[in-house]
C-alpha cells in the first residue's frame, strides 16, 4: 500500500518513505533550519522485523520524521508494491550526501555513539578531509552501558550548548532508534547512521558495489561479523522474505480484481 499524503509504502507493516539519497539529505536540512526537532530512520530488514515483532519500536518508527530505505530488499520491495520513484538511500551515501551540504548552508554537525573516541576522531579527520569547512561541533561515545540521568543530562546540555544543528548517531539498530524517540525534544535534527561511523572511518571495509546492487550488502556484513550478526540475519531474512512475498501476493490479487 502506498502512502500518496507522505509518499510511503506498507513494507511488512513500517511505512517507507518513498525518497532518494539527494531528496532525503535535503529533507534532514530543512527540518534543521525550520523546525529543529525531529529524527530520521534508515530502515533494513532487521529494523522492520523488530518493529514487527516490537509495539513499542514500531511506535518509534511511526513517529520518526522521515523513515528511508538504507537496507537493498526493503528498496526492492517498495518498488514491487508500486514506488517506481523509489531508490535506496544508504547510510554512508546519505551520511556524505549531508556532509557536503552541511558544508555549503553552513549547518552543525554532532556526532553520538561509535565504538570509542578514538573512531569518533578517526571520522571526523576523515570528513574533514573530504569537506574542510565543515562544522564539527560535538562529538562522544557513550560508554556500553545504561548512562545515569546526570550523565544523559550532562550530554544533552552539551548538545545544545555545542549549537549542534543535526546530531548523527551511531549506535545500531534498535538502540539509536529508542535513544533519538527518547530525546527527540532536543533542538536539533537526529540521524540514526547505524554503522556509517565504522565505514567511513576506515574501521570497516565496505561490500563491494556488486554484492551492494545484488542485495548482498547483509551477506558480506555476516562474513566480517559472524558471531554478532549471524543470529540477527537467520532470524530475520527468512522472515521478512516470507512475510513480504505473502504480502505481494495479495497486492497482485487485490489488483487483478479490481
Amino acid at each position: 500500500m502506498v502512502n500518496i499524503d507522505r509518499q510511503q509504502v506498507d513494507v511488512v507493516g513500517c511505512l517507507i518513505d518513498v525518497s532518494d539519497v539527494s531528496t532525503a539529505a535535503e529533507k534532514i536540512v530543512s527540518l534543521a533550519k525550520h523546525q529543529r526537532q525531529g529524527y530520521v530512520c534508515l530502515a533494513n530488514v532487521h529494523m522492520c522485523m523488530t518493529a514487527k515483532d516490537d509495539l513499542a519500536f514500531a511506535a518509534v518508527l511511526r513517529q520518526a520524521s522521515l523513515v528511508v530505505a538504507d537496507g537493498r530488499p526493503v528498496y526492492w520491495a517498495q518498488r514491487l508494491l508500486g514506488a517506481q520513484s523509489a531508490r535506496q538511500v544508504r547510510g554512508v551515501d546519505l551520511m556524505l550526501e549531508l556532509c557536503k551540504l552541511a558544508e555549503t548552508t553552513g549547518l552543525k554537525l554532532g556526532f553520538y555513539g561509535g565504538q570509542d573516541e578514538t573512531l569518533l576522531t578517526q571520522l571526523q579527520q576523515q570528513l574533514l578531509s573530504m569537506f574542510p569547512r565543515l562544522q564539527i561541533v560535538y562529538a562522544w561515545a557513550p560508554p556500553f552501558r545504561p548512562l545515569s540521568e546526570q550523565e544523559d543530562a550532562l550530554q544533552r546540555r552539551r548538545m545544545i550548548n555545542s549549537g549542534a544543528d543535526v546530531l548523527l548517531v551511531g549506535l545500531g539498530c534498535p538502540k539509536q532508534e529508542c535513544w533519538m524517540a527518547e530525546h527527540q525534544q532536543l533542538p536539533l535534527v537526529m540521524l540514526g547512521v547505524g554503522a556509517a561511523f565504522d565505514f567511513i572511518a576506515g574501521r570497516k571495509k565496505q561490500a563491494h558495489r556488486l554484492f551492494q546492487r545484488l542485495g548482498l550488502e547483509w551477506l558480506h556484513r555476516l562474513f566480517s561479523e559472524p558471531v554478532r550478526l549471524s543470529g540477527r540475519y537467520f532470524r530475520h531474512n527468512p522472515r521478512f522474505i516470507l512475510g513480504f512475498t505473502k504480502q505481494w501476493l495479495r497486492s497482485l490479487i487485490m489488483k487483478s480484481t479490481s
